[in-house]
């Protein structure tokens, strides 16, 4: 028996031993990967605050901009096109409140005109002159990432520490190595310029595909930005039901794709480069409910004269509301049926919800305005407070099953 301990207690240290090493390993390989990351300076006239040690001892949640650019010089030419410029096509800001109970994910259209401030120079040489009125997706190229979230923190008046940088390659890397995100179709989406040929009904997309349809304008909508927003919406959304599945989160290789497809495809700011900090991140959005996660459209006009010709005009009534409750983190609710121009709500004929990722469980987490259980000991049960209709808004919660709806079909 004295033997037998032994040799079973020196197998377990063994295989302790080689785990540790794994996780070292992959670890090593992730940080490798990631690099040492961009600072974000602040633009002239603008400062900003240093990122505390932990998450959560940021004061009123905290911010994470999501950039999307159309040129890499590592991608296909030829299957993409050839490009003269980088722009920020995509740009998604996400807050996730101070208590880490509810988030939300505000897509600006690159076609906004805002004010661009007066960024420092990549080759540190100076500062660009200041804009009072251009398209947010030049802020590129008027000082690389930090520029953007230079402009973004000036339009959103929130401080921005943390951000990210994503192109064509990355989002086909994403999406392999989650496995595929499942999006559904209203009807057919067809689209000449990206390539998308969809079905109606459900479809894993991944690789290409899942580019081609975060990329179509044309196919969806009435072929506007602002279309291919509330479509994008669809992907995002069914993206963090598949992650916040069992399936993903209890899959130690996948999480490990998915953080080497990240760190390798992506241009972090300095900040996300700490893999503590990461951790951290991916900790406070893992326990999130999905109905308390909104994914919104900045709000804005079209149909503008002048400088807005052409250009979308930000709307500031509706977004003073807005990032009013974003920075005193009141949770708000997005009117019934405004999904926007490139989606609606819809379901399956055999009563599940459509776009649903596989396997991923269904959230049961009450919405706010639900009633809570009757107390025993109380004479009737009590509600929770309601939450606040933005008017004016669109877009959904993570949890909405939603469809894109092909160009013409509104």
């Amino acid at each position: 028996m004295r033997a037998v301990t032994k040799m079973v207690a020196g197998t377990v240290a063994v295989l302790l031993v080689s785990g540790a090493s794994v996780g070292a390993i992959a670890a090593y390989q992730v940080r490798s990967d990631l690099g040492t990351g961009v600072e974000l300076q602040a633009a002239q006239g603008q400062t900003t605050k240093p990122a505390p040690p932990s998450i959560s001892e940021y004061e009123g949640g905290f911010n994470i901009l999501v950039v999307g650019t159309d040129n890499d010089a590592s991608q296909d030419q030829g299957a993409f096109g050839e490009r003269d410029a980088t722009l920020n096509d995509v740009n998604i800001l996400l807050h996730v409140s101070a208590d880490h109970t509810n988030a939300t994910a505000v897509s600006i259209p690159r076609d906004m005109v805002v004010p661009i401030p007066s960024c420092a120079k990549e080759d540190g040489s100076g500062y660009y002159s200041a804009m009072s009125a251009r398209p947010i997706n030049e802020a590129y190229s008027y000082g690389g990432l930090s520029c953007v979230a230079s402009t973004v923190s000036s339009l959103t008046g929130l401080d921005i520490p943390f951000a990210g940088m994503i192109s064509f390659n990355g989002v086909i890397e994403m999406s392999n190595a989650i496995g595929g995100v499942p999006v559904c179709a209203a009807t057919p989406i067809k689209d000449r310029y990206t390539g998308l040929d969809i079905p109606a009904g459900e479809t894993v997309l991944s690789g290409a595909d899942a580019l081609a349809f975060l990329r179509t304008r044309h196919g969806v909508g009435d072929g506007s930005d602002l279309g291919r927003i509330s479509s994008q919406q669809v992907y995002l959304s069914s993206l963090l039901r598949t992650v916040k599945s069992a399936d993903t989160l209890s899959n130690p290789t996948k999480l490990y794709s998915l953080a080497r497809a990240a760190a390798s495809n992506m241009t972090l700011s300095d900040q996300l480069t700490k893999i503590d900090t990461m951790v951290q991140i991916g900790l406070a959005l893992r326990d999130l409910p999905l109905d308390d996660v909104n994914f919104v459209q900045y709000p804005g006009t079209t149909g503008g004269s002048g400088v807005y010709e052409g250009k979308v005009q930000p709307d500031k009534a509706v977004a003073t509301r807005l990032f009013d409750a974003i920075a005193a983190d009141v949770p708000f609710s997005i009117p019934e049926g405004s999904t926007g121009i490139g989606s609606q709500s819809t379901a399956t004929g055999d009563g599940s919800a459509a776009g649903q990722a596989p396997g991923a469980p269904a959230d049961t987490t009450a919405p706010a305005d639900t009633a809570a259980p009757t107390d025993p000991g109380a004479g009737a049960a009590t509600t929770a407070p309601t939450t606040e209709v933005i008017e004016g808004l669109t877009g959904q919660t993570a949890a909405d099953q939603t469809c894109s709806v092909a160009f013409g079909s509104n």
